[in-house]
């Protein structure tokens, strides 16, 4: 018999799925990103170029991109993998390119989409990776703003939401590379 929160998968391993709290709902989240949507149809950034920031953004990312695509939006999209975390629940402070851009960047409004602002280091390094090959303008979108003190000055363009310094997981977030799947964002209970 396997204990409560044990999950024996097809290939016969066994995961421990946390306890969660719910922070901000699936419904409260499909609500906000229509409003941050319009939002960012409101600044009119002609010739919208998308960059989502891998792993934890993916699920944000293409709920945003669709909810552009209802405000009248039809951006490129590419992704870039950037790492201040690996495996920890705390940033090691360094932030490494594990995954480059396909698309060229030069003379585009480019729009970054990351998970969470927190340190601010992976913002700032994304912003200034991307001016720094000729973009026209850098803005920034985030799923999360932690009320935290930042180790960069940085504040995002686009928020959808302000959070608690707490470790949340779900909808693309994760805690070990599990609990991405999740269509709310949680907290995982002590």
């Amino acid at each position: 018999m396997t204990p409560p929160g044990t999950n024996v998968s097809s290939t016969g391993h066994l995961s421990i799925t946390p306890e969660l709290e719910t922070v901000f709902s699936a419904e409260t989240i499909a609500a906000r990103l229509d409003e941050l949507a319009a939002e960012i149809a409101a600044a009119r950034l002609d010739n919208l170029f998308v960059v989502a920031i891998l792993k934890g953004s993916f699920v944000f990312a293409a709920d945003l991109i669709r909810a552009l695509h209802r405000a009248g939006i039809s951006p490129e999209v590419d992704f870039l993998t950037l790492s201040s975390y690996r495996k920890s629940k705390v940033s090691s402070g360094a932030v490494e390119i594990l995954r480059d851009l396909d698309l060229p960047v030069e003379g585009r409004n480019v729009l970054v989409v990351d998970d969470v602002l927190d340190s601010g280091r992976t913002l700032v390094f994304a912003k200034d990776l991307l001016a720094a090959r000729g973009a026209r303008s850098v803005k920034t979108c985030v799923l999360l703003d932690k009320r935290v003190s930042r180790a960069v000055n940085v504040v995002a363009d686009f928020r959808a939401f302000e959070c608690a310094d707490e470790f949340v997981v779900g909808f693309g977030m994760d805690v070990a590379h599990r609990c991405r799947e999740l269509p709310f964002v949680g907290r995982i209970k002590e």
